[in-house]
């Protein structure tokens, strides 16, 4: 498909030919204000490069608000990483604790995303470790799932991503744990998300809404 652009391009009138930000007799103060534009000056950009390695998620820290509406509406803070990237692969890494006044959670999971960094919809399986705590009883352990991404608008204007992970898969203690998450930007660099969970212990279910600020 590349080689069939170049062809098209070279055969291409001069019109139609990729042109730099001097050919387009721009004015300086267009030029400066766009960095696009500015790259352009240095090289043309690779779009299937950018598709490929620039991210159409931003790395978030987050902090909130949790309300679990089955447990007589408790209430705590929320805070964590989302999607620390490790070098320009698709692998992250990501954080978070929450707690109540008899309640407390945290863990840390790997997620490597199979598609392009820069897709529209993504998916990664993730793996890594969670702590369950309530007032009855606590689960640990190896934390396995899978993670759904759709991306409306790249660069975290707007996000949704399902999850859907276990604890202690097979045991006595297993926990599954499905997230739905919803992110959307607010300003430039600030975005408000919600988080809808369900946990669906052996012996009870228990949901949790979070809302936060990233």
């Amino acid at each position: 498909m590349v080689t069939s652009l170049s062809i098209l391009l070279a055969a291409a009138p001069a019109w139609c030919q990729p042109q730099t930000p001097s050919d387009l007799d721009l004015s300086p103060e267009i030029i400066e204000s766009s960095p696009v534009l500015q790259r352009w000056q240095h090289q043309v950009p690779s779009v299937w490069s950018d598709i490929k390695h620039d991210p159409s998620f931003p790395t978030r820290l987050r902090l909130g608000y949790s309300l679990f509406p089955d447990s007589d509406d408790a209430a705590g803070f929320n805070f964590g990483i989302e999607d620390l990237f490790i070098g320009r692969s698709g692998l992250t890494i990501s954080a978070d604790y929450y707690g109540t006044s008899d309640r407390t959670s945290y863990g840390a999971d790997l997620r490597y995303y199979l598609r392009p960094l820069g897709s529209y919809i993504n998916i990664a399986p993730v793996v890594g470790y969670r702590h369950l705590e309530t007032d009855a009883d606590a689960r640990d352990g190896i934390n396995i799932g899978l993670r759904l991404l759709l991306v409306p608008s790249r660069g975290g204007g707007a996000d949704i991503a399902l999850t859907q992970s276990f604890v202690s898969l097979g045991s006595d203690a297993e926990v599954g744990i499905a997230t739905l998450s919803f992110g959307y930007a607010i300003t430039p660099h600030l975005r408000l998300s919600t988080d809808i969970q369900q946990q669906n212990f052996r012996s009870h279910k228990d949901s949790r809404f979070g809302i936060l600020l990233e």
